[in-house]
């Protein structure tokens, strides 16, 4: 009797061992150890996130907010294929920024950026007539206003490692510094966010910015500051002026589907990187 129950014991310890990978928790819910893991698990076609952002100059007299955006970014297997960025400039806080800070922004412009084809509506450059965009063959990661916006793109796997790994940990909240040169090495969307090659001034400067990531390890708001500097001479008196940036991301894993513009409604401009 007692080898019929040890028997029917082992049999059952089996029959549970065998079952268990029948229950096992679905790959695509399953929690990544980091936030580079996570991240990496979006990198599927037609799959993205959005984001929206608000670029403020912190002064000693105050803080104004000036340049307002929404956008969004597409993935495929290897990593973000484009990306979609409406920025709006408040026209009320023109007086009190540096020209230097918005000299070629204007109300309102949109950048559709395919692989390093970039698309621009609005902004400096006019369209001819009976066009409504242009197009520029390797142009900025997001028109004019994304150098005066957050030029940290968690949406890159090298640059939130970048940050993760220079970051200290409270939580699930990732805080620390990194110069423009450092990310400018990882970044193709630094790289690409002006028409002006970096000076070695800039390529010094710090950038210190706090990440918090979600429960599903994604990031979920960014924030950074830098000093305004970096986008022009600054006036005597002026140097401590910095500009921060929030952005918050929402709808990781949606469906994302950025197109070009209609071919007969863009004309294509050729002008060289300047620097």
């Amino acid at each position: 009797m007692q080898r019929v129950i040890a028997g029917i014991a082992a049999a059952t310890v089996i029959m549970s061992v065998t079952a268990s990978p029948a229950h096992a928790v679905p790959a695509a819910h399953v929690v990544a150890a980091d936030p580079v893991t996570a991240l990496k698990r979006q990198f599927v076609a037609g799959i993205g996130v959005r984001f929206t952002d608000v670029s403020t100059l912190i002064e000693f007299v105050g803080n104004t907010s000036f340049l307002k955006r929404t956008g969004s970014f597409q993935f495929g297997p290897a990593g973000m294929v484009a990306s979609d960025v409406t920025a709006t400039l408040n026209d009320e806080a023109i007086p009190r920024i540096p020209i230097s800070l918005v000299g070629m922004l204007r109300s309102k412009d949109r950048t559709i950026r395919i692989g390093t084809t970039s698309y621009y509506s609005g902004g400096p450059w006019a369209a001819p007539k009976g066009k409504t965009w242009l197009k520029h063959p390797h142009g900025m990661s997001a028109g004019w206003g994304g150098w005066c916006s957050q030029l940290v793109n968690v949406a890159e796997a090298a640059t939130l490692k970048a940050l993760i790994t220079r970051g200290k940990r409270t939580g699930r909240t990732y805080a620390g510094a990194i110069s423009f040169g450092a990310l400018e090495k990882v970044s193709p969307w630094l790289r690409n966010a002006t028409m002006v090659k970096m000076s070695a001034d800039t390529k010094a400067a710090v950038l210190r910015f706090r990440l918090t990531v979600g429960a599903d390890q994604l990031p979920q708001r960014l924030v950074t500051d830098y000093p305004a500097s970096t986008h022009g001479g600054v006036a005597a008196g002026e140097e401590g002026r910095r500009i921060s940036v929030e952005t918050n991301y929402t709808g990781w894993g949606n469906r994302v589907n950025i197109k070009a513009p209609p071919a007969s409604e863009v004309a294509v401009i050729k002008r060289a990187r300047l620097g």
